[in-house]
């Protein structure tokens, strides 16, 4: 069902790694000008734009793009009591873990009078985008809210895809998380054209455009993200989910396979990629795996990812070329299963969120483990971070100075000022000192 890549016996450097990686083909750059069609449409024709968007992509024409307050309020009073508790366990563990993401300001006093004040301000105004499709995340909800909420963020708007069997409103368990959550400015809109509607606005809706866009989605999703950033502020440009196993024998063969089964359920371009010393465990978890994948809800799904290019079980020398082979992928999700985790986990440089032990399965940071599971993919983990409260926060540094301690630095401003061919810099100081 999956592919192996030998790297035993060879030894590659970073780059050759990198070369050799298995990856779906997805780039958004290929969605790009059908996203920019999108997106200029909504511009120009604003609500009835995303109106005949919704009847061409997901086939049903809403009766109304904002979602009334009352029909939030009518889904939260309708959640499963089982699901709503859950997401009420979910929002209490993810805000407290949020929480301790918020910077400590400060003040540097460099000398007498002489102070730079350090803060963190939130943006006004998010949207926040929630997928729906192949399965219905209220959890993507709670891990987009929760953290902006916490920031301090004032203004909070949701989109999400009409559902055809609601009627072109969005699902009710989305309803039902968001009005748990106290959100009641949600849109029924999806794909590039509601990632343009979030950031120019629509005012035939009444719809402000927001300083910062979050959440995954398809290809399209990811297309307009980077056409609009610049624009506004986005987490990253989120595509098919991803999960990385380093293992080694003292691995259970039945748990690796259905963390690796677990992530292959979410689309047919998740990437599932097991990494081990032991031939062993991968030739047992490649007998375990058709039977396990054959009882999945999803079972088609499953099979299509496990068996595409993007998923694989690496074959490797020992746990040192494991780690490098990890931080060349930079996974979304890092799972480490060995005999001693902590001292894989004192190697590892890239990764989105790392899960650590038999007991750390992938699906607990999905759900319940407190840590956001809006993370980078691709090898973004190599350069960005997962979704956090630092997300909707800017660093602003304030500056104090006495006027001793301004004529102090009054010389040095000058001649720096003169070196670089702006005298007038030097000039504006030496005016406040006319003697």
């Amino acid at each position: 069902m999956m592919h192996s890549v030998d790297l035993r016996a060879t030894s590659s450097s970073k780059a050759e790694l990198a070369a050799i990686i298995p990856r779906a083909t997805v780039d958004p750059a290929s969605a790009g000008a059908a996203a920019a069609a999108l997106i200029d449409d909504v511009r120009s024709r604003g609500e009835l734009a995303l109106l005949d968007q919704a009847e061409r992509f997901d086939g049903v024409r809403p009766t109304r793009i904002r979602i009334h307050a009352r029909d939030i309020g009518f889904a939260l009073g309708q959640l499963d009591r089982a699901v709503r508790t859950a997401l009420e366990e979910a929002i209490d563990r993810v805000r407290r873990a949020s929480e301790a993401q918020i910077p400590a300001g400060g003040i540097t006093t460099l000398a007498e009078g002489a102070e730079v004040v350090q803060r963190w301000q939130p943006v006004g105004r998010v949207g926040l985008y929630v997928p729906g499709g192949k399965a219905v995340y209220p959890s993507s909800v709670v891990m987009n809210v929760v953290p902006a909420q916490v920031a301090g963020v004032g203004s909070i708007a949701i989109a999400s895809p009409p559902q055809r069997q609601f009627d072109g409103s969005v699902h009710p368990v989305i309803l039902g998380a968001a009005g748990l959550l106290g959100i009641d400015e949600v849109y029924a809109m999806g794909g590039a054209g509601a990632i343009g509607a979030l950031a120019y606005g629509v005012p035939d809706l009444s719809l402000d455009p927001v300083d910062v866009i979050t959440g995954p989605g398809n290809v399209f999703v990811a297309a307009a993200k980077r056409l609009v950033h610049g624009r506004v502020g986005i987490d990253s440009e989120a595509g098919p989910t991803e999960i990385l196993i380093i293992a080694d024998a003292s691995a259970d063969p039945r748990l690796v396979a259905m963390d690796l089964i677990s992530q292959a359920e979410h689309d047919e371009l998740a990437a599932a990629i097991l990494v081990t010393d032991s031939t062993e465990l991968a030739d047992a978890v490649v007998a375990l795996l058709p039977e396990l994948a054959a009882r999945t809800a999803a079972a088609e799904r499953v099979a299509v990812s496990l068996s595409a290019e993007q998923s694989a079980i690496v074959l490797v020398d020992d746990l040192t070329a494991a780690i490098a082979f990890s931080n060349a992928y930079g996974p979304e999700h890092l799972e480490i299963v060995t005999e001693s985790p902590e001292r894989v986990l004192d190697s590892i440089e890239s990764a989105g969120a790392i899960f650590l032990g038999a007991n750390s399965p992938v699906s607990l940071g999905d759900y319940l483990a407190g840590s956001n599971h809006v993370l980078p993919t691709g090898g973004g983990a190599r350069f960005s971070s997962g979704l956090g409260a630092y997300t909707f926060l800017r660093p602003q540094q304030i500056i104090r100075y006495s006027e001793s301690a301004l004529a102090a630095v009054r010389d040095d401003i000058v001649a720096l000022a003169d070196a670089e061919g702006l005298p007038a810099h030097g000039e504006a100081v030496a005016a406040r000192f006319p003697d």
